[in-house]
């Protein structure tokens, strides 16, 4: 496999991005302590310690009390802990130490703490033990009390996730080209994250899928050593990341003429996907999108071959809240960050995805991932 850059492949252009309102979000927190009934909160997820604070190393601890902020992390991070909190004007009492040192910390400034709230999706009841020693000190589940602050997007961060999508845009409309002379699937996703990493990504959203012919059937299929032939379809799923936030997006072409089935199936998937399209808008309900598509596609014989969620929120991770499913109960506001990818996957023809980024405006969506939706290259 040869990769190279042409003269006409170098990276786009830097562009000032503004700045994102992380001073404010410990604040709105502690605002949602009594309504999640802690005096205050240890936050473990990595994800969210970085939305809080602006660090973004892969150890830290953050317990947020009415009066304190304290930080830890280890001796990798000293600098760069201290550094990346300043730049995000997030005051915080530092320790930087093992493990042993951290949790005494956190310890010592929840000493005055009778309920400690917990990301329970993130803490073993073993870690909890530590962290309470010898106190009668009552744990408190919280479930989505970050993750709710962080699916409304602040303008740095849709800037962010924009320049990440057009990134991604870039980087596949240099590498397509490559469908033609045939390459494997696991050569054209290096291909496409090599392009990314020169535009400017700092990595892959996830692990790029390229599935062909058969494998395109199978919706998160890994690529494989398979080379892409005559008459496959081809799904490309895939996005950039850029400081911290994520693109997601999907395009399926087909290698040469589709036959009459191949047709009818990425016909009904881009009329599907542009009505969940159509119908984002502030006070929907992720539910209400997903049925919108799974009828069209329903009316055009592939209704069965819908076998996943219609879209999912994206920012810091790459699934994030809201969801776009038939049982989501998320009701869209203006912000929020998600994806439409309805699909259709058939054995004998293989598979179909068609999937945009888009931002929640006041009365619809902005689409935030612009690749031309032609099948044929």
């Amino acid at each position: 496999m040869s990769i190279h850059l042409s003269s006409e492949q170098a990276p786009l252009p830097e562009i000032p991005l503004p700045e994102m309102e992380t001073p404010s979000r410990i604040g709105r927190a502690i605002a949602l302590f009594d309504e999640s009934g802690c005096d205050a909160l240890l936050v473990t997820k990595r994800e969210n310690i970085s939305y809080l604070t602006g660090f973004s190393g892969s150890s830290s601890l953050l317990l947020i009390t009415r009066d304190e902020v304290v930080f830890t992390t280890d001796g990798r991070y000293r600098d760069q802990s201290c550094s990346e909190l300043a730049l995000a004007g997030v005051e915080a009492s530092v320790t930087i130490g093992n493990l042993e040192s951290q949790i005494d910390a956190i310890t010592r400034a929840a000493s005055s703490t009778d309920r400690l709230g917990l990301e329970a999706s993130d803490v073993s009841w073993a870690f909890f033990c530590q962290i309470s020693g010898t106190r009668s000190l009552e744990p408190v589940a919280t479930s989505g009390l970050v993750e709710s602050m962080r699916a409304i997007k602040d303008v740095g961060e849709v800037a962010r996730i924009a320049q990440a999508c057009a990134i991604a845009d870039c980087a596949l409309d240099e590498v397509k080209p490559r469908l033609l002379e045939r390459p494997s699937e696991s050569e054209f996703a290096a291909e496409l994250e090599y392009a990314m990493r020169v535009h400017g990504a700092s990595g892959a959203s996830f692990e790029t899928i390229v599935a062909s012919g058969p494998n395109s059937a199978l919706p998160h299929m890994r690529p494989t050593n398979r080379k892409i032939g005559d008459g496959d379809f081809v799904v490309i799923d895939f996005g950039a990341i850029v400081d911290g936030y994520h693109s997601d997006m999907t395009r399926t072409f087909v290698i040469g003429e589709p036959n009459a089935l191949q047709f009818e199936q990425i016909h009904a998937v881009a009329l599907a996907q542009q009505a969940g399209v159509d119908a984002l808008a502030p006070g929907v309900s992720g539910a209400e999108v997903d049925g919108i598509c799974r009828r069209v596609l329903e009316s055009r014989g592939f209704g069965e071959s819908f076998i996943h969620g219609t879209g999912h929120g994206v920012g810091r991770e790459i699934h994030e809240a809201p969801s776009v499913g038939a049982r989501a109960t998320d009701i869209l506001r203006k912000g929020m960050v998600v994806t439409v990818e309805p699909g259709a996957y058939l054995p004998e023809s293989g598979g179909v995805r068609i999937e945009d980024t888009l931002e929640v405006t006041e009365d619809g969506a902005r689409p935030l991932t612009r690749s031309t939706k032609d099948y044929q290259l």
